[in-house]
């Protein structure tokens, strides 16, 4: 993406009226009319075609910057691929259900918040998705909450503090997988490197939650005794379905690429699939391709356990490609460089490269409402700036997602923010305050960049 060359030169004025006009069209378009982001992208390609043809840039000029664009994101595409079939594997092969039926086991009525805090993460660690972690486990502890007459909005602010901390540091979720081949940083080096930021804001956010719950005794857990047997009768809850993530963390840690490290676990699992749930190789072809289905009978334990699949990926793939074409044209048209050579005098220092890019991510989540255009566009503004105060790419990749990925749920016209308060009937600035992970996570990455701490140098 960076090594695309500007073949015209805008002034500041056409800069920033074409970025306003892109910012509003996919805004208004995703906040008042419910769009998937991907075609207001769309229509802001077209836009740039349109300035461009006007400033007298030839057809194939234009396309080959947005054919530059998204090849840059063809190493993600793959990955995507292989998250996919990971996550399906894990599913049949009992992986998934058994890391989410250890989580239920924690669940008591003391220390509530801080419970829900620590399942839900566990969860959204296991499944990679905030949002489906939200949509079940989360909307169970809201009716316990309910029950036991203990404040919703703390209740929510646990649940989402715990399920975006899940789909953080998650090597399934997407926005992990995303903000770490944006700038071209191996899987796994990110999420150690996410590390320095995410497990003080995890244990303060702990700390939190636990000096805030009430010291209950009793109340009414049948729905997560509920879970227990659903996920108890898939028969698939066996201490060695844990050897995939053995295998996972072996590889991991013995730094293989990232592909590989995912495939071979993903082979794991499918043996135990194989030969603990017989499973025909027909079908689990298919389950790896179109997504394992969960079949327990009870709709919540269901709706977490029916993931995974190359198809399930295509969303996220086709949106990728598009952001990265539209990115790789405002590159072309020298747009983003005009914007950046604005504010250039301000980048000069660590601590203010740091800040810009936190800020800059923080904004499109608020302009935007799209977790995955602020990592994307956050990623391509600011690599070349990095490489010019010295830091190296998995610095920019950590504050993608301590203040892009975890800042989405606390906006309330946002993608996450309008689901969440759908799913669990407490409005986003109701809960806001309470969800001290998503606070603390920017806060500490600006800071840490300011006393110039846990940063990595080129």
């Amino acid at each position: 993406m960076f090594q695309i060359k500007s073949i015209h030169t805008p002034t500041v004025k056409a800069s920033v009226s074409l970025t306003f006009l892109i910012v509003a069209l996919i805004s208004i378009s995703i906040v008042q009319f419910d769009s998937v982001p991907h075609v207001p992208i769309l229509f802001a390609i077209l836009l740039l075609f349109g300035y461009g043809i006007w400033k007298k840039m030839t057809f194939k000029q234009l396309e080959r910057g947005l054919v530059d664009g998204a090849s840059a994101g063809m190493s993600a595409v793959f990955l995507f691929f292989f998250i996919g079939v990971l996550v399906s594997s894990w599913m049949m092969s009992g992986t998934i259900p058994t890391l989410i039926y250890a989580g239920f086991q924690l669940i008591t009525p003391a220390y509530f918040y801080a419970i829900a805090f620590v399942v839900t993460a566990i969860i959204g660690l296991s499944i990679g998705s905030s949002l489906t972690t939200v949509a079940t486990i989360g909307v169970a502890f809201i009716g316990m909450a309910h029950v036991l007459d203990l404040s919703l909005p703390l209740a929510a602010g646990a649940i989402v503090s715990g399920a975006f901390f899940g789909d953080k540091m998650s090597p399934l979720s997407d926005t992990t997988n995303l903000a770490s081949s944006i700038v071209g940083v191996d899987l796994f080096e990110h999420i150690r490197n996410m590390g320095w930021t995410t497990f003080p804001a995890f244990f303060i956010s702990l700390l939190l939650f636990g000096i805030l719950s009430p010291q209950a005794t009793s109340g009414d857990f049948q729905t997560v005794d509920t879970f227990r047997t659903a996920l108890m009768s898939t028969n698939m809850i066996h201490w060695y379905t844990v050897i995939p993530i053995i295998v996972l963390f072996v590889l991991t840690f013995s730094k293989a690429p990232a592909i590989l490290t995912l495939a071979a676990s993903s082979f794991v699992a499918v043996i135990i699939a194989f030969f603990h749930t017989q499973y025909g190789f027909s079908e689990i072809l298919n389950i790896l391709f179109s997504g394992y289905k969960g079949s327990t009978g009870v709709a919540e334990v269901d709706e977490l356990l029916s993931r995974g699949g190359m198809e399930s990926m295509m969303f996220t793939i086709s949106l990728v490609l598009l952001a990265l074409s539209m990115g790789g044209m405002l590159f072309t048209l020298g747009i983003v460089q005009c914007l950046l050579a604005k504010i250039e005098s301000l980048l000069r220092k660590v601590s203010s490269v740091i800040m810009a890019s936190a800020l800059t991510a923080i904004g499109i989540n608020v302009l935007i409402g799209e977790q995955y255009l602020s990592i994307l566009l956050t990623g391509q503004a600011f690599q070349a700036s990095y490489e010019k105060v010295g830091l190296a790419n998995k610095n920019l990749s950590r504050v993608m997602e301590d203040a892009g990925t975890v800042i989405n749920p606390l906006v309330p016209w946002s993608v996450a923010g309008i689901f969440i308060t759908t799913v669990l009937d407490v409005p986003t600035l109701a809960y806001l305050p309470f969800t001290f992970f998503c606070l603390l996570s920017p806060v500490l990455t600006v800071l840490f960049g300011y006393l110039g701490k846990t940063l990595t140098r080129i």
